[in-house]
């Protein structure tokens, strides 16, 4: 009889994934996708490495299942696989030439009449969602992996420091770095997005970016 994979939790879905069971496998990755995606936009930035990069991380993840021994969370070795997948593709980006995104005589300027009322505050959020992706990328790779496993994938700094292969001294280092940078880009210092570091994720205090 076929499981209620929807009622399991993320170790029972990957023993029955790990068992042969395609829709266990197929529901473990629905789960996680919005963050295996947010953790690659954030990582590698741009759409489309974005879009490479979590697809490339969902092969791994799924190729390398029946490896996956249980020592660390699904999430924690999920997002160590996008992570890095991400990292990859800021590489080859750098090996690449750069392209103009705009061609010459295209009119950036010109925008449609705004009929929706709800557009201008969906507008907004992305135009914050893109300010923050942009100070985001100007962050050395190393904090900005740091920072972004902990605001937006939201794991604690035993995992990150799992996930990174790192001290937990060197991940509470590089987070308090990073955000320091990062408030900095955006010269916000109230803006809500950047988190305030407490050192104990338990206390409430910590507003995490936001990871749509």
């Amino acid at each position: 009889m076929r499981l209620i994979t929807t009622q399991l939790d993320d170790s029972e879905l990957v023993a029955a994934a790990q068992g042969g069971d395609r829709n266990a496998l197929d529901q473990l990755l629905r789960r996680h996708y919005d963050r295996i995606h947010a953790v690659c936009r954030r990582v590698a930035g741009g759409t489309r490495d974005a879009d490479d990069a979590c697809q490339e991380a969902l092969i791994k993840i799924t190729r390398n299942l029946p490896r996956f021994d249980g020592r660390s969370s699904f999430a924690t070795w999920a997002y160590r696989i996008a992570t890095n997948a991400s990292l990859d593709e800021l590489r080859k980006r750098k090996r690449r030439p750069a392209l103009h995104s705009v061609r010459d005589g295209d009119d950036v300027g010109q925008t449609s009449e705004i009929i929706d009322p709800m557009a201008e505050k969906r507008l907004q959020h992305v135009s914050d969602r893109l300010i923050l992706d942009d100070a985001l990328a100007q962050l050395p790779e190393d904090l900005r992996a740091a920072v972004v496993l902990r605001d937006v994938a939201d794991l604690d700094y035993k995992e990150i420091a799992e996930a990174l292969d790192i001290p937990v001294g060197t991940v509470k280092s590089r987070i308090a770095r990073g955000r320091s940078a990062l408030a900095k880009h955006l010269r916000l210092g109230d803006l809500p997005a950047i988190p305030t570091d407490t050192g104990n994720r338990d206390t409430g205090n910590e507003r995490p970016i936001d990871s749509t």
